[in-house]
Parts: C-alpha cells; structure tokens; sequence
C-alpha cells in the first residue's frame, strides 16, 4: 500500500510517518512517497525521517517501516498511490504573516484560518489543491484523498468538484472535545457500541457539540452546570464557562475567535509578534539548524532531536492569544491530526469501522438529493459540513444530525457564503468575486474593508496577484 504526502517538506510530517509505521491496527502501508517543491525542506524531513526510522527499528518496528521516498514531481510522488494526505502550505509560514498583518493593519482579526487571513489562505490555495487533485484523478483514480490542508473545509469543497466523494476533509480538534467529554463521563464516545453517542454538527473550525448520550440519558446538561467538570474542558475555559452553559454546547476552541474577536485581536496585537511570525523565525530556524546538523563534521544535536523539541515548543503555545495560562500537559497529549488520518486510512483499507468526526459533502456528490435527505436540509447538497461518520471498508457514511438552531445555522450560512465567493474568485480569476468574499465574512462585513483587504492581499501575494490580474 503506498501512501503519498503533498506538502512532504512539512514540519509534522514525521508524525503521520511515525503512526503509519508503529500502527496496530491491520493497517500496512509499504511506502510513503514525499511530495513538495521545496527540495531543501524536503531533504530535511527526509532526514528527520531517516532518524526517526532508525529509532523506531530499534524499538521492534523494522519489519513495519514503510520505505522512504522524496520527491519534487507531483506526477511521481502521486502515481499508483492508494491514499494521498494533502497538506499543502502555499507560500509557507511567510504567507501566512502576510495573511495576519494585512488584517490586523485594518484593525481585523488575523489569524490563519479564522476571519480574512483564512479566505486569503483559501484563495492562494484552492487553484493549486484542484491541479492535485486533477492530477491524482489521472494517475491514482482509485486512491482516497485525505485533506489536512486549511482552510479544510473549504478546500475540500473545491476538490470535491474533481474527485467527489473519495476527498474527505480531517482536523483534530473536534475529536480532542469529545474525548476529553468521554474521559470526564469515563465513557467511549467514538466506540459505537450502542451505549455511548453525540451530536457534533459545524463546519471545519466552527462547531458544536450538542449532546452527549450515555444509556439513553443526554449528559451533557449536567455537566454544562459543573463548574468543576467545565474546568478540565479547554474549549469551556477558552470560551467562558456561563457562556457555554447559556449555549447548551460545547464548541469547537476555534469558536473563541467569533465570540471574543476584540479580545483575540487585543492579544495578537500586543504580543511580540503574531503566531506566523513566531512559527516562521522557529521552523526557519529549525530548517536553518537541521541543515547544519546533518552535515558529517557536525557536533550539533540531530535534526530528529532539533525537531523534537521544536514541535513540545510549537504545541505548547498553540491558540496562545486565546489563553490566560500556560498550556496545560493533558492538552497537548496524544491525538493528533496524523491519528485522525491513521484511523480514516485504516478503517477504508481494512473495513474496520470507526466513527470519526469528519469534512463531507452535504449529500454525495453528483446527488440530486432534496433537502430532506441532506445532512442539514438548510444548506446545499454541496456544502462541506463537519459532523460524526461510520468509516468502513465501503466508504464514508456521514450519520443523521439533530435540526440545527437559527443561531448557528446563521454563522454556518454567511461563513460559508463568504468562502464561496472565494472558491469563484480562485476558479475564476474575478476580483470581484474576491472582493465580495472578503467583505461578506462575518468578521468583516463591509465593502470598504472587503476592498482594502483585496487590494492588501493583492499587493502581498504574488499568488494572489497572478490569479486575478485579469479579473
């Protein structure tokens, strides 16, 4: 079984490399096929890799080590693949600072994925993730595509259109609410054994968890009046414990952003520098020192230690202007998006069945499904939501939602109205289009700040600038 990753050259890389070879789970894969276009970044994960292999094989897992191979040519890495992982960073932390201060300079939230940085990542993204995936619909028409690639609902969206429903969008975030949920009711809610279900329903980076049934009793109203209980839930301390107990559900920790934006750009903005400038000038340097320590006369430490500890620095501070502490240990632990991504692999390839919060499309594609027959009857049979599904050997099997109310349907319509003026513009090359889009996010709002975000991102990316220079 091969397994090609887009964006190989990428920092957490390592981590899918490491599950894949360590799983218990049935699944093998025999190769791992490395995809970008930077061939520096690329030779150093390689090498990360390369370490981290050598490790693993003197832990017992020799027989299990998927073979290595890098490459710049998308064609190759792709080729005959049975999965594709797509986790593309267009531009590299260096856009994504472009993505922030543009925003912030107009007084916006900036962040990557949330707000007007997040359709500017989209908008960068979404031509170059649709020649992927034109691309692996020739040379790998059977292969599943896995999209890390943020803004991840979005750009699943787009692939969608090439390679319809064999593209499933993944984060990790939703999955880490319910677990820390099913360790304070000391139950499995992933396990699917009949005792234990929940109602997750959003979009990628805005969602909610709605209820909680153990035994047929709905628990998580008892535990929204726990303040004790709400002390070990991060998204509760992050949004605020009266609020999530007047709401009746526990959110995705992205949520944070729409309901205290003022405070998340207060903090971004009073801090040194913003989170893509932090991680720029760290994995710049940890690219810059990894180099240097794979050289033979070398005496510095490897770039599998150099990677290690740059990656405890850069979990420990992740969503840090949402935080008044550190970052607790048990927040940090286990999981992961690379977890996420064994699970959805191991359960298609084997048959074994999960249940998985996941990106999907409102109804399959191509479907001329009415809106009874849709996940959420409201919105388009192709819109990409977030919510629970069985995954098995047969495919994706997104599970029924409870109606949703008109609050959070409002914020799941306007954000994704927003983003699909973007997917025109970046199909289309219309400016005007773009121009709607930034201005329609509910975190902006306005078309005189639509276009000086337009005209910013223009002047910042020349991605950006190509794409609509004739629109």
């Amino acid at each position: 079984m091969k397994l090609a990753i887009l964006g190989g050259g990428g920092f957490r890389v390592p981590l899918v490399y490491e599950a894949v070879a360590t799983a218990a789970t049935g699944l093998t894969v025999d190769e791992v096929a490395l995809y970008d276009v930077d061939p520096a970044r690329l030779a150093t994960i390689t090498a990360v890799i390369e370490g981290l292999g050598a490790q693993l094989a003197a832990d017992g897992h020799a027989e299990t080590l998927p073979r290595l191979t890098a490459t710049t040519d998308l064609r190759e890495a792709v080729t005959s693949a049975d999965f594709v992982f797509s986790a593309i960073r267009v531009g590299g932390a260096e856009a994504r600072t472009v993505d922030e201060r543009v925003a912030l300079n107009l007084g916006l939230l900036g962040q990557e994925t949330i707000g007007p940085g997040g359709l500017a990542y989209a908008l960068r993204t979404i031509p170059v993730a649709l020649e992927a995936a034109r691309v692996i619909a020739e040379v790998a028409p059977a292969a599943w595509v896995i999209n890390f690639t943020n803004p991840a609902g979005i750009v699943t969206e787009a692939m969608r259109t090439v390679l319809g429903d064999k593209v499933v969008g993944i984060c990790d975030t939703p999955i880490g609410l319910v677990r820390r949920v099913g360790r304070l009711l000391d139950a499995d809610l992933v396990a699917g054994d009949g005792v234990a279900s929940f109602d997750y329903v959003g979009l990628n980076h805005l969602g909610w968890l709605r209820s909680v049934t153990i035994d047929g009793v709905d628990r998580l109203p008892a535990l929204l009046a726990d303040d004790a209980a709400l002390e070990e839930i991060e998204e509760a301390r992050l949004i605020g414990k009266d609020w999530v107990r007047a709401d009746g559900a526990l959110p995705n920790e992205y949520v944070f952003y729409y309901l205290h934006t003022a405070a998340a750009i207060d903090r971004i903005t009073s801090a040194a520098t913003t989170r893509g400038e932090f991680l720029a000038k760290q994995q710049g340097d940890f690219y810059l020192g990894a180099a240097e320590s794979s050289e033979p006369a070398s005496c510095c430490a490897s770039p599998l230690d150099l990677w290690r500890e740059t990656l405890h620095e850069r979990e420990a501070t992740y969503m840090a202007e949402s935080r008044d502490e550190e970052r607790r240990e048990e927040d940090i632990a286990g999981g992961g998006y690379q977890e996420v991504a064994l699970r959805l692999m191991t359960a298609l390839a084997t048959g074994r069945s999960e249940r998985m919060i996941l990106d999907v499309g409102n109804a399959p594609t191509g479907s001329e499904a009415p809106p009874e027959q849709r996940i959420v009857p409201e919105l388009p049979a192709d819109a990409v939501l977030e919510v629970l599904c069985v995954v098995d050997g047969e495919g994706v099997h997104p599970q029924p939602v409870a109606p949703v109310g008109l609050g959070r349907l409002g914020m799941m319509s306007t954000l994704r109205a927003a983003e699909r003026k973007i997917l025109e513009a970046a199909m289309t090359g219309s400016r005007e289009a773009a121009w709607q889009g930034f201005s329609m996010h509910p975190l902006v709002s306005s078309p005189v700040l639509g276009k000086k975000l337009l005209e910013g991102y223009i002047a910042g990316h020349p991605e950006i600038a190509a794409l609509l220079a004739e629109g």
